[in-house]
Order: C-alpha cells, then sequence, then structure tokens
C-alpha cells in the first residue's frame, strides 16, 4: 500500500549558511557565458539551453474529478489554458546538433489564477524539465565547479566538441550495455541524438504542491509521439538537424502529453535537498492531473519564435505561491535565471515580459 503524501512545511528545507555566496559566483559564471555568446552572436541568448528546437502552441487541460491530494494550487479546479512549449537542449552556446546532449523542455501556462510567488510577474505558471530523472550535483556549489569547466569551453574548438561528443556517446552506450548510466557523462555531450518530442521530461527538482510536495514530469502518450521514442536524428553535416527534423514531424502530427505529479510520501526516501537521488515510482508513483495538447502546425513560425524565444523567459520561480520551488539547487535558480533574463533584455535591447 503506498503511504500517504507528506504535508508541506517550510522546516522541509535546509538552507545553507553560504548560499548567497554560491549565488554570486553562479552569476558571475553565467556572465561569462552570457558575455561570450553575446560577443560571438552579436546578440545575447540564454545561458543555459540556448538553443530551441521547436516552439509548439497548444491547450493544457486540467482534469475533472481529482483526488484531494491532487486537486492543489494549478490543478485545484478544472479547466483549459493556452500555453507554449520550448524544445531545447542545455548548453549555452549555439552548437551544431552532432553535439549531442540533453533535451529540455520549458512549458508556459496562461491565465493562471491565485497568490504568486514573490516577485513572479503576470498570471502565468512555468514548467522547465529535461529528459532524465535527475540532477548531476546534489548541491549549488557543486554545480558551480561544474559551470566555471564549462565556461571555459563556451566558444571553444566546436570541431573538437562534435569529436568529443561522438566518443562520449560510444562510452555512454557502452556502458548501458552493462546497466550503467551516467547522468554526468551524458551532461557534457554523452547524450544520444534522441528526438525531442519522443522522451519524457522530469522537473528532476521538488516543488510544493499546495498541501504537499511534489515532483513533475511531462509524457508522450499519443501515437504520434511514442513511436519517436528510440528514434536518434543523425546530425550529420546538418547543424539544425533537431529543429529540421521537429519542423516536419510537428507539419502532420497531433501531440499530446500527460503533465503527471509525483507526491512525496517519505522525506528519507525522496529528499527535497538532494536532486541527485530519484524517486522509486512504486513507492511515489506519478499520477496524471493534466493532459497538453498540441494540433499540427509549424513548430518554427517565424512570428511565435520571435514572441517565445526572444520575448519571454522561462523560471522555475515564475508562478503560483503553491508550486514554489524547493531545494538547494531551486533557490540558486530564482537569481540566476533572473540574471540571465535581465542581460539578454538589456543586450538586445528588447524587454522581456510575461503574455498577458
Amino acid at each position: 500500500m503506498t503511504a500517504a503524501p507528506v504535508r508541506y512545511s517550510p522546516a522541509v528545507e535546509t538552507v545553507q549558511p553560504d548560499e548567497k555566496e554560491t549565488q554570486a559566483g553562479l552569476n558571475e559564471t553565467f556572465d561569462t557565458i552570457l558575455e561570450t555568446t553575446a560577443h560571438d552572436y552579436g546578440h545575447a541568448v540564454r545561458s543555459v539551453h540556448a538553443k530551441a528546437h521547436g516552439i509548439l502552441e497548444g491547450t493544457m487541460r486540467v482534469h475533472e474529478g481529482l483526488a484531494p491530494e491532487l486537486a492543489q494550487g494549478l490543478f485545484a479546479k478544472p479547466g483549459e489554458h493556452k500555453v507554449f512549449l520550448r524544445l531545447s537542449t542545455n548548453a549555452g552556446d549555439i552548437l551544431p546538433d552532432a553535439i549531442s546532449l540533453p533535451r529540455g523542455l520549458a512549458l508556459k501556462v496562461l491565465d493562471v489564477e491565485g497568490e504568486r510567488l514573490p516577485g513572479a510577474e503576470g498570471t502565468t505558471q512555468d514548467f522547465v524539465m529535461v529528459n532524465g530523472p535527475v540532477f548531476q550535483t546534489k548541491t549549488a556549489d557543486q554545480f558551480l565547479g561544474n559551470l566555471k569547466m564549462l565556461a571555459k569551453t563556451t566558444d571553444r574548438l566546436e570541431g573538437t566538441k562534435t569529436v568529443m561528443s561522438s566518443v562520449l556517446r560510444g562510452v555512454s552506450k557502452a556502458l548501458e550495455t552493462v546497466g550503467i548510466e551516467s547522468p554526468k557523462l551524458q551532461s557534457l555531450g554523452g547524450a544520444p541524438n534522441v528526438d525531442p518530442l519522443g522522451q519524457t521530461y522530469y522537473s528532476v527538482t521538488p516543488f510544493r504542491y499546495g498541501d504537499y510536495i511534489a515532483k513533475f514530469s511531462i509524457v508522450p502518450v499519443s501515437a504520434d509521439l511514442t513511436e519517436l521514442e528510440d528514434k536518434e536524428i543523425d546530425a550529420t553535416d546538418r547543424p539544425n538537424a533537431i529543429r529540421e527534423t521537429v519542423q516536419a514531424e510537428m507539419r502532420a502530427r497531433r501531440g499530446v502529453w500527460e503533465l503527471r505529479v509525483q507526491l512525496c510520501r517519505d522525506l528519507e526516501r525522496q529528499p527535497v535537498e538532494d536532486p541527485t537521488v530519484e524517486w522509486n515510482e512504486e513507492e511515489a508513483p506519478f499520477q496524471t492531473v493534466a493532459t497538453i495538447t498540441v494540433d499540427p502546425q509549424d513548430s518554427w513560425d517565424e512570428r511565435r519564435v520571435r514572441a517565445v524565444d526572444e520575448e519571454m523567459r522561462f523560471s522555475v520561480w515564475t508562478g503560483l505561491a503553491a508550486h514554489q520551488p524547493l531545494g538547494n539547487i531551486n533557490r540558486a535558480r530564482r537569481s540566476a535565471y533572473q540574471h540571465s533574463a535581465e542581460f539578454r533584455a538589456r543586450f538586445n535591447r528588447c524587454p522581456i515580459h510575461e503574455p498577458a
């Protein structure tokens, strides 16, 4: 029998004394990436997930009859919301697609009612996810160490990066044959070059879920998407192969995803402060609370790309107080996301704003 979900209280978080110093270090290191790429491109891009592969517009339907522990925050009452989805790769520079890295999916839900997080403008709720269930480091200061190494490789020897990515993919596949997966190896370029439309995405870090605590996932469920789950994209001599593939596929496909919630049921086994720990689905099952539907469309429509990719930002700290980000990594993301968006707005002379 599944245990009852853990109730949220501020005591589930443990704030470390050096977090402000770590956040300042993250901003400084992100500045290195932002300034380098902006100088190269003559245009500022995101400090992470800089390259988008598709911008989609659709509808999210919150289900009726949810159990009380699931009917929380945004999902407290049934209804439909317009949504935007941004498919991306996690590097902070615009790399050729032959350099394969983990995929990202950012979801922006419009017209969301309720008390907002401090500083969260507008009436939207953002979800920022990747196609893996765990983060590569336990704490923000460990992530800062990794980021400093990555910042040194920004804008350096793309040909070498492409070769290294191919080598790391081979190592990753060799490890998988003996039942070992390496999130760190994949984050460095050893990820399979998969079709982003067939992937399951995870929030990785936990969030407040009204009276409870949860992680989120977005799972493809329509046949048009599930048949792409294991599809790998050949990006040889095609720097934008993923974008071109998604664009061709979405012209004729109807995408349906489920948004699922994984409620924390044991703080020891499903910790808040350690996102390197995967929450066991047998002990804490994912449960569907909403369905996202995207009809066939041009996934690289120029006007939509401009509105979403250039004029909006995605941040886990944009949304309802009922979905407050939790844990050390999420606390560090607040300043970093804001810092990156302000740099883009200032350099590009294009204000970042939430859709009305």
